[in-house]
């Protein structure tokens, strides 16, 4: 039976002014691909980080690979960030003094633990990156830093990747390669991901598209294609605040 990676219940965050999620409910399957989408304004980010643990909700639970974070102090909150979870974001946020192994072992070697050859390798050979695992960032084009990100952010074997907008400074054809290389890795290694997206072809590659509006769940799609995320896009959009 399939157990969930990540559940929220009746999340809440609010700020200041603004009430960003409000009484979410959601549950993301382990070995499941799901895309986030709402209008500008949302909660997606929000949802994203509440669900990965960098932010604490007002109210409500969210519980990662079976914690509940609630509890937890910011060391034992970070130690499972660090050992349970996998970020991608628009930015590749590689350290351009490094080479792509050396970006790839980082948070092995933040986490003080052994990093083996082999294992470094095995993430780039993952991504199709392998021959350029000597290149700092400099010597990579754009999409091969995004594929660095994701081995990197594949080394520690997380239970849950959490990608941000992974294909946004990316062109067309190389963001589709990035979204394929994700697809596989839901379809062929039983990854889980959750991925924020504005763009309906992305989110064509997920199983479920979950969509947001003023800070709830606001309906999902599953088996999704561009055409049928895009037009249950355009009457969100329309929908008074």
């Amino acid at each position: 039976m399939t157990h969930d990676a990540i559940r929220l219940d009746s999340v809440t965050r609010a700020y200041e002014t603004v009430t960003a999620l409000d009484d979410v409910s959601l549950a993301f399957p382990a070995g499941t691909f799901t895309a986030v989408m709402g209008p500008s304004g949302s909660g997606k980010s929000t949802l994203l980080q509440c669900a990965a643990g960098l932010d604490r909700p007002t109210s409500g639970s969210v519980t990662l690979a079976g914690t509940e974070l609630a509890g937890l102090s910011e060391r034992r909150l970070t130690l499972l960030r660090r050992e349970r979870v996998g970020f991608v974001f628009q930015a590749f946020n590689l350290l351009p003094s490094l080479t792509a192994e050396q970006n790839v072992a980082l948070p092995l070697r933040l986490a003080g633990r052994r990093v083996p050859k082999a294992r470094v390798r095995q993430a780039l050979q993952q991504v199709g990156l392998a021959e350029r695992a000597r290149h700092r960032p400099s010597r990579l084009s754009g999409g091969q830093q995004q594929r660095v990100a994701l081995a990197r952010a594949l080394i520690t074997r997380p239970d849950v990747l959490f990608a941000d907008e992974p294909t946004g400074a990316l062109d067309t054809r190389t963001g589709r390669e990035v979204l394929g290389l994700l697809r596989g890795m839901v379809d062929r290694e039983g990854q889980t991901v959750v991925m924020v997206t504005h763009d309906p072809v992305a989110a064509s590659y997920a199983d479920r598209v979950v969509f947001l509006v003023d800070g709830r769940v606001h309906g999902e799609l599953t088996a999704p294609s561009a055409d049928t995320v895009a037009a249950r896009m355009t009457r969100l959009e329309a929908v008074p605040c």
